[in-house]
């Protein structure tokens, strides 16, 4: 019985992953259509309604089930093992938010709009959020250790590869040639356009208060993390 119940929980993340991701990928493609129909502020709106809700329920069920399946590992009482995924996961947000983005556009104060960008943590990868979701996929996976965790990592990693596959794909159609000029001095592997000397890092560019924005909010997630565990736990999903 335990065993069902374990893989009813698998697929049922792996469902809720399928259905964010169509709807994500889904609404971010047809942004064009959907903002010539009712301007980028209001589509901006929806698109938020949507994905955001959807966003809050998997965070809630991976939390309650994380446990869920079979314990593949246990290395918590390694030392050291614990600073290493508090770095990791440190990390994964300041790729995850790159503060790159207007966050008054964000959040539709000002006219949302499509950027193409050159600067910043872009100069590392051309796809932060997907490296910062591999890391912390990595980071949560090694861990927690069990099934239904790497289920879900396998989940949101592929969901990420594949945006960085149809980001692209809608940047070279906005931009072209534009698009073109970027992608030739930029890499997804993180560091690799450095190393290949296509592209030059300056620290100075991470001298924004949209980054230390970052660095704020990981410490404050840090802190109310055993808060949202306990929230979450009364949520009977």
């Amino acid at each position: 019985m335990t065993i069902d119940l374990a893989l009813d929980s698998h697929l049922v993340i792996l469902g809720l992953l399928l259905v964010f991701a169509i709807a994500h990928s889904g609404l971010a493609a047809l942004r064009p259509k959907g903002e010539k129909l009712i301007g980028a502020r209001l589509y901006r709106v929806f698109f938020a309604l949507v994905s955001l809700p959807l966003a809050v329920i998997l965070v809630v069920y991976f939390f309650n089930h994380r446990y869920d399946g079979v314990q593949l590992w246990q290395v918590q009482g390694v030392p050291g093992v614990k600073p290493a995924v508090w770095i990791l996961s440190a990390i994964s947000f300041l790729f995850l938010y790159p503060a790159t983005f207007n966050l008054l556009e964000i959040a539709a104060v000002q006219k949302p709009q499509v950027h193409l960008y050159e600067a910043g943590i872009i100069r590392i990868t051309r796809h932060p959020q997907m490296v910062g979701q591999v890391i912390w996929c990595v980071a949560h996976t090694l861990w927690i250790g069990t099934s239904f965790t790497l289920v879900t990592s396998i989940g949101l990693v592929l969901h990420h590869l594949f945006g960085v596959w149809h980001g692209d794909k809608r940047l070279q159609a906005r931009f072209g040639d534009s698009f073109e000029t970027i992608k030739s001095r930029t890499s997804i592997i993180p560091f690799l356009a450095i190393l290949q000397k296509r592209q030059t890092l300056d620290l100075l560019e991470f001298l924004r208060p949209s980054y230390v924005g970052v660095v704020i909010f990981t410490g404050l997630l840090w802190k109310i993390h055993p808060f949202l565990m306990r929230v979450t736990r009364n949520i009977y999903w």
